[in-house]
């Protein structure tokens, strides 16, 4: 009891914190400072919060994860309309751009990929609009399944290849010269396709996705 009687006032707690701006704030975490660097913790001083205020929307970090990935594919543009104008092929080959163009801008988001399968809404939808596609056009349930579980395993296995690759010709020209160097009666196959090394790693990208869909073809007219 205060003076006078009166009962001493609590102190108010901390005013929640916006959904919105937590995932915003946990997503400027991994692209700063990497996935790992992702807690509740760090995410709560981050926010100028406590971890309390956070489990008022997660369980867990797992939860959080899966809310910052699906945060991220959400940034993959598809327009409705423009989607259904598309030949299958070129439905799957917008969406692995997409999602690896999403991966591109946040290169250490890779990681947290590898933690779950992306469950979110976001996900989902790019999910359901590839496979909707897949089947429209004739692929088998199984095949359409194991089709689109390829493509988004191809995107992240060069996403992941992104951390530490500037996009720049530094390094790709101190290996060129390297290639041109070889000693053509030891390398005599390396040596006739030195001009044309190294790949990059867009041109890669884009050449193994045309390989794919162009084996999903196959596979499709073979069912």
């Amino acid at each position: 009891m205060q003076a006078g009687g009166a009962s001493p006032r609590r102190s108010p707690g901390r005013p929640p914190v916006p959904l919105e701006r937590i995932i915003a704030a946990a997503v400027e975490i991994v692209d700063q400072d990497g996935a790992e660097a992702l807690s509740m913790r760090t995410l709560a001083q981050r926010l100028g919060s406590g971890t309390a205020t956070l489990y008022r929307h997660f369980d867990n970090r797992a939860a959080l994860v899966a809310h910052v990935v699906d945060r991220m594919f959400g940034a993959v543009e598809l327009s409705v309309d423009e989607f259904a104008a598309m030949g299958w092929q070129q439905a799957c080959r917008t969406i692995a751009n997409g999602m690896f163009d999403t991966l591109r801008r946040h290169r250490n988001a890779t990681p947290l990929l590898a933690e779950q399968d992306p469950m979110g809404p976001n996900a989902m939808a790019l999910r359901e609009r590839c496979i909707a596609v897949l089947l429209d056009n004739g692929f088998p349930p199984r095949t359409a399944a194991r089709a689109y579980a390829t493509l988004a395993h191809y995107v992240l296995g060069f996403a992941i290849q992104l951390k530490g690759y500037d996009g720049t010709d530094r390094d790709d020209a101190r290996v060129a010269a390297a290639f041109r160097e070889v000693d053509p009666h030891v390398y005599p196959a390396t040596a006739a396709v030195a001009d044309s090394l190294p790949v990059r790693l867009e041109d890669e990208f884009s050449f193994g996705l045309d390989l794919v869909l162009r084996g999903l073809d196959q596979l499709r007219n073979c069912e």
